[in-house]
């Protein structure tokens, strides 16, 4: 069986540039835009679309895991949700048994629990995620502190949703993950060798 990484985190944690660093250092493939241009590619919609749906809770109030005694009145904005989702689930469980791989995000840690992943979760304080987020993207520096914190608060709270409604469970939640890192304060590429020899043991 392939030896599998799956990466949840915040938004502005380094969370992707650690999930790309220890791939790196594993010699493992590494996942993250690829499953959304593949999803692209399949579905024939664009990558943007298909990016706008993957983090957004469809717009339902109830869970898809709810009883079958009740269905909701047909949607195609819900219908596509759950089309993009499924397609999400084929391509990252056919990533998960070509070679061993290191996935972030899309709630890859839920779709391929059968396979016993190593599941992280990454996560830091406000002032670090704040201060990455200026380092990596000319866009987010244009922003005020204020205006910048509730970026980074709204993606947060979008990926949550799309968690738990797809997954019945709690994003974050350290109950769900192998291991837990806070980046706060951290380089990330100087935490790699450490976390790399903690999980291939």
């Amino acid at each position: 069986m392939n030896r599998i990484i799956t990466i949840g985190r915040e938004f502005g944690s380094g969370g992707r540039e650690l999930g790309r660093r220890l791939s790196e250092e594993l010699g493992f493939a590494y996942y993250d835009q690829e499953i959304i241009s593949e999803i692209a590619r399949r579905t024939e919609m664009s990558e943007q679309y298909v990016q706008s749906i993957v983090e957004h809770k469809p717009s339902f109030s109830f869970p898809i895991h709810i009883g079958r005694s009740f269905y909701p009145a047909p949607a195609p904005v819900f219908d596509q949700s759950m089309s993009v989702y499924q397609e999400q689930a084929r391509i990252i469980t056919e990533m998960a048994h070509k070679s061993d791989c290191v996935i972030v995000g899309r709630c890859g840690d839920y779709i391929l629990k059968e396979y016993e992943p190593f599941r992280m979760f990454v996560y830091a304080d406000m002032e670090s995620k704040m201060k990455r987020c200026r380092e990596k993207a000319s866009e987010e520096e244009k922003m005020t502190d204020k205006e910048l914190k509730q970026h980074i608060l709204g993606i947060d709270k979008k990926r949550a949703k799309y968690y738990e409604f797809y997954t019945g469970h709690k994003w974050g939640d350290k109950l769900n993950f192998d291991l837990c890192i806070n980046t706060s304060r951290t380089v990330i590429k100087e935490i790699v060798p450490a976390v790399a020899r903690l999980i291939i043991r």
